[in-house]
């Protein structure tokens, strides 16, 4: 995704489209490239609408959409939306800088279910109540939520589930 005015994100494709106001060059490459979308992407058409999901125990069993590892790795070393290197060291070399506010992530797929790092994702307010980590899917009871994203989770279901893929890699 790349930046629109006032901070809204595009999708590529979006963006290409508005840029060229109505080429037709761009509108054929963007129909291709789109038309070579995988299935997972296809099913994240709507990257607004909230999965449902359900907390049993100390996890969220059912995946929210597909994940995919490489790309959570990219969300985790990314400064935005997830910010996770701000606060947990990673034990990857690629990613420099990382902070150690939080626990470290180094080992967290052995310790840790899919279902576990989920909730953690998704809403870890419910596994830690003191937690300063975001609710990064919940959307629900937070307070002083500035107007443009209420109603709007930080990660898509797909990107949590990406982010869930690359800690799960991480044993």
């Amino acid at each position: 995704m790349i930046g629109a005015s006032r901070g809204t994100p595009l999708r590529w494709g979006e963006a290409l489209v508005r840029a060229a106001r109505g080429s037709i060059v761009v509108r054929i490459v963007t129909a291709s490239v789109m038309a070579m979308t995988p299935v997972a992407e296809a099913a994240d058409a709507a990257p607004d609408a909230l999965v449902s999901y359900r907390v049993v125990g100390d996890g969220i069993p059912e995946p929210l959409a597909a994940g995919d590892a490489a790309r959570g790795k990219a969300l985790v070393a990314a400064r935005d939306p997830a910010n996770c290197v701000l606060c947990h060291g990673v034990p990857d070399a690629s990613i420099p800088f990382a902070g150690d506010v939080g626990p470290p992530l180094a080992g967290i797929g052995a310790r840790l279910s899919a279902a576990q790092l989920r909730l953690r994702v998704v809403d870890n307010v419910r596994v830690n109540p003191q937690t300063v980590m975001p609710s990064y899917y919940r959307v629900e009871g937070l307070a002083r939520v500035a107007s443009p994203f209420r109603g709007k989770p930080i990660l898509t279901a797909r990107e949590v589930e990406d982010v869930v893929a690359y800690l799960g890699t991480l044993r």
